[in-house]
């Protein structure tokens, strides 16, 4: 559920014409007012200056359009030819989720289970299924960590979106996160642009304690590839991104690469508000502690400042971002009722307060061919999402993304 403080927070609402400008603050929370000064002569700044988008984003740059697992809309996720085709569209970052293999190699994949992003079950018998708690559920697969990399590499991937196009299954392998760096480094030279990385891990607590690589090892491997690639610097086109919270902190022990705390949640309620419900209600690790506190909970004041202390940026599943409600009013003209049809009533206020906070907001995913709760077009969802400031859209339609942010020039 969206919290009560969303409405509480600071609102700002930057509107441009061509012989004015008019600006627009409204304020129902106590604010230090050497806070408020700075907050309104940057928006001042954006609204009244020339020569460029007038951006809501943290830093005033146009926004990042990052390939969620590639260009994964039209091709095998998390393999090379997808991220290359995220570059050629003008993605700015990739993103290769990763999990270990048996022999502890870091593969990308969006989970450790293989069963529905690849061939493995015409390669390998049923026999080599095995049954682990994954997150709190019991879940029964072909699991990546039972597998060594020579026998992944065996593998073909396949479409997992069963409305997507199946043209491509079986042509491509499984990249492991060195052949990912090179890939992206060449793809982005070629292009005369630099191109960033955006690996997630996947599932720490997972790989740590039920597969047995121990605590951290999973981290260790990750920040040694990625300083041996890009240094250990905060200004290296790389972000970190995990939906739990205990590696993140680990990680900010051990590098300046930028880190991002994910946020997540089941499902949206008819009213807005967020439905929490597990294994999608809290990090992990926080489950395992039993820390009482929800992904929404770190979105609070009071959690945007504990996120803080070790990230550099939040990861808000979007409809925590802009509050859409189910009123049942037909709005797009197909005579049908759908999430695209939902009432948007803005922004939550949780872009704002981030931003006030110091953090980029980086929010997902967008696809063309999936519903975009209040919005039709693809492509004015996004552009939606950009005015209102955030700092960087994950899509699987990298194009689409492209454009929208060059509808805000």
């Amino acid at each position: 559920m969206a919290p009560s403080w969303y409405g509480s927070t600071l609102r700002m609402h930057v509107m441009q014409a061509r012989t004015s400008c008019i600006f627009q603050l409204t304020r129902t929370e106590p604010m230090k007012i050497a806070s408020l000064v700075a907050v309104f002569s940057l928006a001042l700044l954006q609204a009244c200056g020339g020569g460029g988008p007038n951006l809501n984003t943290l830093t005033g740059e146009l926004p990042l359009v990052i390939g969620h697992r590639g260009a994964s809309g039209t091709l095998p996720e998390h393999t090379l030819e997808a991220y290359k085709a995220a570059i050629d569209q003008g993605a700015d970052f990739v993103e290769p989720d990763l999990v270990l293999t048996k022999d502890g190699v870091m593969v990308a994949r969006h989970e450790p289970m293989l069963d529905s992003t690849t061939d493995v079950a015409l390669k390998f018998p049923a026999s080599r299924r095995s049954t682990r708690n994954m997150d709190g559920v019991t879940t029964t697969a072909y699991f990546a960590s039972d597998f060594t990399l020579a026998e992944i590499k065996t593998l073909r991937a396949v479409q997992s979106n069963a409305a997507r196009s199946k043209a491509f299954d079986g042509l491509y392998s499984i990249p492991t996160l060195d052949e990912v760096i090179a890939l992206v480094k060449a793809e982005g030279t070629k292009a005369g642009r630099t191109v960033g990385i955006y690996p997630e891990i996947k599932h720490s607590t997972f790989h740590s304690d039920v597969v047995g690589f121990g605590r951290n090892v999973f981290e260790d491997k990750l920040v040694a590839t990625l300083h041996a690639a890009y240094g250990n610097v905060a200004t290296a086109p790389v972000f970190v991104q995990s939906f739990e919270v205990s590696n993140l902190q680990y990680l900010r022990t051990k590098t300046s690469i930028r880190l991002v705390q994910l946020i997540d949640a089941d499902d949206v309620k008819d009213d807005g508000s967020m439905s929490l419900v597990a294994p999608y209600h809290k990090p992990y690790d926080f489950v395992v502690k039993n820390d009482p506190r929800t992904f929404a909970d770190l979105l609070t004041p009071a959690g945007l400042d504990f996120v803080k202390t070790y990230a550099n940026a939040v990861g808000p599943w979007k409809p925590y971002l802009v509050k859409t409600v189910n009123d049942r009013v037909e709005r797009t003209g197909d005579t049908t009722l759908n999430i695209n049809d939902r009432r948007v009533d803005g922004s939550t206020g949780v872009i704002e307060l981030a931003h006030q906070k110091g953090l980029l907001v980086h929010t997902w995913t967008f696809r063309n061919d999936a519903g975009g709760y209040g919005f039709k077009d693809p492509q004015a969802e996004m552009a939606y999402y950009m005015r209102l400031g955030v700092d960087g859209v994950f899509t699987d339609f990298p194009a689409t993304g492209v454009a929208a942010k060059q509808s805000l020039r």
